[in-house]
């Protein structure tokens, strides 16, 4: 039995986080969430996300399940999780600030310093709660 205090709401944030990147790329290919005056290699840095985002999506999804049901695997998977999402806002961060998106519009700035933020910040939760 897994005693981990607000278990409940870190299960309920992965699966929300989880949701929220697979949502994010339905938006990104079917409403354009990209930049108005995107950075020439933005596609091609975008585009090579969907497929390890969607791996850390089912991922959250599975470990949210499995802490809501107190499986231990749960808690290894969400420390497995706590890398992908610190790896994922460092890189986004460091590639937004060397190619200027925050600079292009107020809700490039929002969007994209929030989705880091968050990312960097839920991943250091998920360690130190799950470790």
């Amino acid at each position: 039995m897994i005693v981990i205090e607000g278990l409940k709401t870190i299960a309920v944030l992965e699966l929300v986080t989880g949701v929220g990147v697979i949502l994010f790329w339905i938006g990104f290919f079917t409403i354009g969430l990209a930049p108005e005056n995107p950075p020439p290699c933005y596609f091609a840095y975008e585009h090579s996300f969907p497929l390890p985002d969607t791996i850390l999506s089912i991922a959250l999804i599975a470990s949210g399940i499995l802490l809501l049901n107190n499986m231990e695997a749960g808690r290894t998977l969400a420390l497995v999780c706590s890398g992908g999402l610190i790896f994922l806002g460092i890189l986004d961060f460091s590639f937004n600030i060397q190619n200027g998106v925050y600079r292009i519009s107020n809700m490039d700035l929002i969007l994209n310093a929030f989705i880091n933020i968050w990312c960097v910040v839920f991943g250091l939760v998920l360690f130190l709660k799950m470790k």
